[in-house]
């Protein structure tokens, strides 16, 4: 099977991992393209009228990569940059994300390639409806659940769970994750991602006996992983020195004050013109010394261009695939460096939107100290399971969290045989 529909970096780097670990399982060759390859894709035109009276046109598009352990699970980026290929790439991680966590779920990933700054609130809200509202033949609680992005928010699910509400005929909050607690939302949930981060990174220094006190972190990209991931490195006692958005990088030795960068983010929408710390470049950031830098914005971020230039410990991937394929083979060669895997790393965020789904769906919450005890748990039952797997067959750590993940789904596959 050749397709040209997905063709991206992304995807081509995606399907370059699942070749990889399909050869270390010795994956049965009838099962290789049918575990590969996106179940469904959906691309839509949404018209949107504008405050100015024009009606301008928009391009969305949901890829569901596969359905045989649930229905699939995936956020909804609006990014100027989006395309199908790398809605599919991320839908690819995300099976294997939520197959290595031990959620009933597929992957899925949606996007619309639209720069957000240049909509206006009542925009963005026509816009996320009318997504919605194109998308409803193809998602369900049962089939499909939206999750925030980059670019997208709690009031945005809002607007989409409203928007299929009125649709249905009445309230479904377990439509999408990640929406506001009032309406069905998690707690624990806005901060799940970013936390999770922190987690695994204090586990592994743990592992390498490396005191909290002493360490230091670098975070490019301040979001939301990004900045809720400095919030709980502060409380675990680890000392963030530089963060970074697109606009560049602030560094400050003795420590960043990520409270007042986090308020000032909040209030000026960047961290531009922020006085804090030394402005540095995002390039400059990623050479900087450190016991883990922390990846959390896009993705092939770290290259075969940079990776020798890393000066960290551990290298932890909020981002999903910040790491190309040419750039992982040098850091497998690098035994000074820790690299925690993006689909283990990051994710805290559908281990709870699961959760959110969970409620949901039996209209019974739970606290914030519950939710992320599970979700520490689900992390810990993960790390286990990777590790040996890891040193079982001498795997690298992203070999051993892709083949578990990929066996799983495939496991699945087999058992349920081929339809007719």
């Amino acid at each position: 099977m050749k397709t040209h529909i997905y063709k991206s970096k992304v995807f081509d780097m995606a399907c370059r991992q699942f070749d990889k670990a399909a050869d270390l399982i010795n994956l049965d060759p009838s099962l290789i393209k049918r575990t590969k390859y996106p179940k469904r894709c959906m691309v839509v035109t949404c018209p949107v009228r504008m405050d100015n009276g024009q009606v301008e046109l928009f391009e969305g598009y949901r890829v569901q990569h596969h359905l045989s352990l649930g229905p699939t699970k995936g956020g909804l980026r609006f990014h100027p940059a989006v395309t199908v290929g790398e809605v599919a790439g991320l839908s690819m991680w995300m099976s294997w994300k939520c197959a290595l966590a031990g959620l009933p779920y597929g992957g899925a990933k949606g996007g619309i390639c639209v720069d957000v700054s240049k909509l206006s609130i009542t925009e963005l809200e026509r816009l996320s409806r009318r997504y919605m509202q194109e998308m409803i033949p193809f998602v369900g609680p049962n089939t499909d659940i939206m999750a925030p992005d980059m670019g997208t928010n709690e009031q945005v699910m809002a607007w989409m769970m409203d928007t299929y509400a009125n649709h249905i005929g009445n309230s479904i909050p377990a439509i999408v994750t990640g929406k506001p607690v009032s309406l069905g939302g998690s707690q624990g949930r806005r901060e799940a991602t970013g936390h999770g981060v922190a987690y695994v990174v204090k586990s592994y220094m743990n592992d390498l006996r490396i005191p909290l006190d002493q360490a230091t972190a670098v975070i490019q990209g301040f979001g939301n992983v990004g900045s809720e991931a400095a919030l709980a490195l502060n409380a675990f006692g680890i000392k963030v020195i530089a963060i970074s958005d697109v606009h560049g990088g602030y560094y400050n030795a003795n420590g960043i004050d990520v409270q007042n960068a986090l308020e000032y983010s909040k209030i000026h929408k960047s961290l531009k013109g922020w006085k804090e710390a030394d402005i540095i470049s995002n390039e400059a950031l990623l050479r900087l010394k450190c016991t883990v830098l922390i990846p959390a914005a896009l993705e092939r971020v770290i290259t075969e261009d940079n990776v020798r230039q890393l000066n960290c410990r551990i290298l932890a991937e909020a981002a999903n695939g910040p790491t190309t394929n040419g750039a992982d083979e040098i850091l497998k060669e690098n035994d000074n460096i820790t690299t925690i895997p993006d689909i283990f790393c990051n994710s805290g965020g559908v281990i709870v939107s699961y959760f959110e789904w969970v409620q949901d769906l039996q209209s019974l919450f739970w606290t914030r100290e519950e939710v992320l005890r599970k979700m520490h748990n689900i992390l810990d039952r993960a790390k286990m399971e990777i590790e040996t797997q890891k040193q079982k067959y001498g795997y690298s750590r992203r070999e051993a969290a892709l083949t578990v993940g990929i066996q799983k789904v495939v496991n699945a596959k087999s058992v349920r045989g081929l339809f007719p």
